[in-house]
């Protein structure tokens, strides 16, 4: 009892600092973001700006890789004549730019923090979800140069059921621009993927893990005529290491994706991932990367997945839409004995409203034998691999895509809105479908199946210096061993300083 109390008592203290930190640090907060050369996953209402403008064909419409390099936004909207534009459309070039040119301040370093505290983090995660753990606090210094840049992070993640109190550098790295490309090493993180609710392979779902990677700087097309055809594009080598409590320790992972735009609204998504050496595997990693055959006579050595994404955005009397769709094969085979899962989404922006964005998703874990017809499942497939046994794609004990993990389905219908304060406000009603009777131990977040209908809702409110997110959530039942209804309140604040 007494050890409980002093438990009790740590958390207390812990949350009277996060407070104390929070308003000392707005008291003198005179910026809303940090400095950064590319804009990274997690801003809502940046991505629905940039998907608007992409649909209206501003800029290159290569908008499902994040991070995204602000070289390929901020040319363009210099450039566009607004008086061909409706207002609606303006008013997202101003709010695009306003940040752009925050995130691109040359010269200066930057103290940043930030809080998070809830009662339940949420079971799904979109892009803009907000904190992984019960409590979380970071403080951060940036400096942004010509060619370099550097943001240190320092803060800790706190599990208030298991008292487990986690060190976390996320966010940290040190990029430096290449001529056309950008190398950079530390934590951050991805989105993979034209979904708006769940990503299949890259994800905010777990934490950011140590890594390395080289991205180009920009995304113009190529000069070469050979290559022209191919439009703007991108493309992304990564590098990473499992420093995780895990079965197979000290994994290796690797991921490579190229994302094209050939035709105006038409973007395509390719990718591969891979599971590598770690205890007890053998470790050859040039040899391994390049034997792409897995069948019975000549098994991988390393867990893959593959990804296509294909996403279509235009314009029916000035109203943006977007159509999606993304598979992800855990064999090498694209299309036969490919057992592949799925997302489908549709997305549009009702400007009468004033910005108004829609969005209706759908994704299956469930793996099917084929790419189509959806049938002839296989279950317990998805993130995970014979050979990483109780690991799988997963860093910390969260698939490095989707929330729900494997085996499992996601409904959601999303609806975003902007007032003209600059207030968004965006709810969410999700039907969880989590594991199945066949899955046995393949989906870790709950010991058997259930399905748990949620109604999410969250306001994030711009103040000076720093912006400050509100969030509720009800649902009906709960991953097993736990059930019945559950509600939950999140606050998180961002501050950012000279």
């Amino acid at each position: 009892m007494q050890a409980q109390r002093g438990r009790s008592l740590q958390r207390n203290i812990r949350f009277l600092c996060l407070i104390a930190l929070a308003a000392i640090l707005a008291a003198a907060a005179s910026h809303q973001t940090l400095a950064s050369p590319w804009a990274e996953a997690g801003d809502t209402q940046l991505r629905s700006d940039l998907e608007l403008l992409a649909a209206r064909g501003l800029i290159d419409n290569i908008t499902t890789h994040w991070p995204l390099p602000w070289a390929s936004v901020v040319p363009r909207l210099r450039v566009v004549s607004l008086v061909d534009e409706p207002e609606f459309v303006q008013e997202a070039i101003a709010r695009v730019l306003y940040i752009a040119d925050g995130q691109t301040d040359i010269g200066h370093v930057q103290i940043g923090a930030s809080s998070d505290i809830t009662n339940a983090p949420a079971i799904v995660r979109d892009f803009g979800a907000l904190g992984l753990e019960d409590t979380q606090a970071q403080l951060t210094a940036e400096y942004l140069g010509y060619s370099t840049a550097v943001r240190l992070a320092a803060g800790f993640q706190i599990d208030h059921h298991s008292g487990r109190v986690e060190f976390v550098p996320d966010g940290s790295y040190v990029a430096q621009r290449l001529d056309f490309a950008v190398l950079y090493a530390g934590y951050l993180t991805h989105w993979w993927g034209p979904g708006w609710i769940s990503a299949l392979s890259l994800s905010n779902n777990a934490r950011p893990f140590p890594q390395i990677g080289i991205e180009r700087s920009e995304t113009s097309a190529s000069a070469s005529p050979l290559l022209s055809w191919l439009g703007p594009w991108q493309a992304e080598f990564i590098v990473g290491w499992f420093d995780d409590r895990r079965v197979a320790t000290n994994t290796l992972w690797d991921g490579f994706r190229f994302t094209f735009n050939p035709l105006p609204g038409l973007e395509i998504g390719l990718g591969r991932s891979d599971e590598l050496c770690g205890k007890g595997h053998p470790c050859k990693p040039l040899a391994t990367y390049f034997d792409l055959q897995n069948t019975n006579s000549h098994p991988s050595r390393t867990n893959d997945e593959g990804l296509i994404d294909l996403k279509y955005s235009g314009s029916i009397s000035e109203t943006p839409y977007s159509l999606y769709t993304q598979v992800m094969n855990e064999d090498t085979n694209p299309f036969i004995h490919s057992k592949t899962s799925h997302l489908f989404g549709a997305t549009v922006w009702i400007p009468g409203l004033n910005h108004l964005r829609l969005t209706v998703e759908y994704t299956n874990t469930i793996a099917t034998l084929n790419i189509i017809p959806f049938r002839d499942y296989i279950y317990g497939e998805t993130y995970n691999d014979y050979k990483y046994l109780g690991d799988g794609m997963r860093y910390d004990g969260r698939a490095l895509g989707f929330s729900l993990d494997s085996d499992s389905r996601l409904f959601s219908v999303q609806a975003g809105y902007l007032d003209s304060w600059g207030r968004s406000y965006t709810l969410t009603i999700h039907r969880a479908e989590v594991s199945t009777p066949l899955t046995g131990t393949g989906n870790p977040l709950t010991t058997s199946p259930v399905t748990i209908d949620i109604l999410d809702g969250r306001i994030r409110l711009p103040l000076h210096g720093a912006t400050l997110d509100l969030g509720a959530r009800v649902q009906d039942d709960q991953f097993r061993p736990k059930r019945g209804f559950a509600a939950a309140l999140e606050t998180a604040l961002k501050i950012v300083t000279d």
